[in-house]
């Protein structure tokens, strides 16, 4: 596949102006030539305008608030991406001890935050309820049980919520895909009913809602209308067994365009999802979004320079200075991103497999792509911001690189890039 045949993604931060790319109102060369290469940047417009398309569905017609935004962390968490949520009013889905120390870092309201996955250690939990979190969302009856251990040797009632696996095909990647039976997550459809009972029971638990998350990247509503109504029946359920939930999380998982994707517009999605919950009877439950990729993905760019272009017998590869150290996602899963050049040149273009300097055959960034383009030259990879820099690692001794925020006309660091030194400073070698 090509550049010619799958479309670009549409981008409201990002934007190509006269054969010249611009992060908002800066020529992405210009922020190349101030920090360097690897570099991720995002915008804040770009990720202002998703959140307010989820809360703007958020909000009734009376003013009400029918549900409210918790980002799902795992897909960006630099502190300068969570602080612009919070400001917007979004709360967190954290899925570990460090998440949690992060969101706590910003000033997050304990209260909004739900800790969710699959693993949590006794250490997690009892930090998740020395903060005060909203919710703990279990994931199975022997973590049920340790977190009421761990409440009663702190003398504290936990709030949680049973995560449901209500076996619906995502239809998206295998291994983005949580809510199958075959899947690791959430507690079986046919046991949960048993584990609330069982909740119920417990010294140290406060049962105060249900949740469900079927995967990610997910680009029609279907899956989530199903998974939706299979969790309002286990809700009317249990209220006959005269145990109440208060709240409804949703999960997340919507999904972007990464070019030939077709996800649905963020308002009338969640307006579906919502409107299904009251023509229900349940528009009193408190219902929690967890969107992550949705908000961010499109919100942030890996930019890259060409190092070398080598003509092979069977491919044309295009060496640049990122790699799956700094990208993943292409080597994990064979996701597609859009790689475009920075500035439009009158050169011949050619095929070529836009690869890393990494020692690994799978250090891929895109295949086949049609690139008119020299050594030297700038690459954007678009649709980077979720999942981008939170999968990165230092393998072959790499440093991370820096990430930058632009509002604007004005850049920030957000973060800065690593030195090699930083890398092996806490290494010791044995004494002689």
């Amino acid at each position: 596949m090509t550049n010619k045949t799958i479309p670009l993604p549409e981008l409201t931060g990002f934007t190509e102006r006269d054969g010249i790319w611009f992060a908002e109102d800066i020529p992405l060369a210009d922020l190349a030539k101030e920090y360097g290469t690897p570099l991720y940047i995002y915008s804040k417009k770009a990720l202002t305008e998703a959140y307010q398309a989820y809360d703007k569905a958020c909000i009734d017609h009376a003013g009400k608030r029918r549900a409210r935004v918790h980002y799902a962390m795992k897909a960006n968490s630099n502190l300068a991406v969570i602080d612009c949520l919070k400001k917007l009013g979004a709360g967190f889905d954290l899925v570990s001890g460090g998440e949690l120390a992060r969101a706590l870092a910003i000033g997050a309201d304990p209260k909004s935050l739900v800790f969710a996955g699959v693993g949590k250690s006794a250490s997690e939990i009892a930090q998740a309820l020395q903060a005060g979190v909203k919710c703990i969302n279990v994931e199975s009856i022997a973590e049920l049980h340790q977190i009421n251990r761990v409440a009663t040797k702190l003398h504290c009632r936990a709030p949680i919520s049973l995560r449901v696996n209500p076996d619906v095909d995502a239809q998206t990647h295998p291994y983005i895909s949580t809510g199958l039976k075959g899947n690791k997550f959430g507690i079986a459809y046919h046991e949960v009913l048993t584990a609330y009972r069982e909740a119920a029971l417990l010294s140290q638990i406060d049962v105060v809602g249900i949740d469900c998350h079927i995967g990610s990247q997910i680009t029609s509503t279907a899956p989530y209308l199903d998974a939706l109504d299979k969790v309002l029946e286990l809700v009317a359920q249990l209220k006959n067994e005269g145990i109440d939930i208060h709240h409804l999380d949703l999960g997340g998982g919507l999904g972007i365009s990464y070019g030939d994707d077709n996800p649905p517009d963020i308002t009338d999605f969640t307006n579906i999802l919502l409107n299904r919950v009251a023509e229900r009877g349940f528009a009193h439950l408190d219902v929690v979004l967890e969107p992550g990729r949705s908000l961010v993905g499109n919100a942030g760019i890996l930019l890259t320079q060409v190092e070398y272009l080598k003509p092979g017998a069977e491919k044309n590869f295009c060496i640049v200075d990122a790699a799956m150290t700094e990208l993943m996602r292409p080597a994990l899963y064979e996701a597609y991103h859009s790689i475009v050049p920075v500035e439009t040149k009158k050169i011949a273009s050619a095929t070529y497999d836009v690869v890393g300097p990494v020692c690994e055959s799978g250090d891929w960034l895109g295949r086949d792509r049609s690139l008119a383009v020299e050594e030297g030259d700038l690459l954007a990879i678009l649709s980077a911001g979720a999942y981008g820099f939170v999968m990165a690692s230092n393998y072959n001794t790499r440093p991370k690189p820096a990430e930058v925020m632009v509002d604007g006309k004005n850049a920030y660091v957000i973060r800065a890039r690593e030195k090699t030194a930083d890398l092996f400073a806490t290494e010791k070698v044995l004494p002689n």
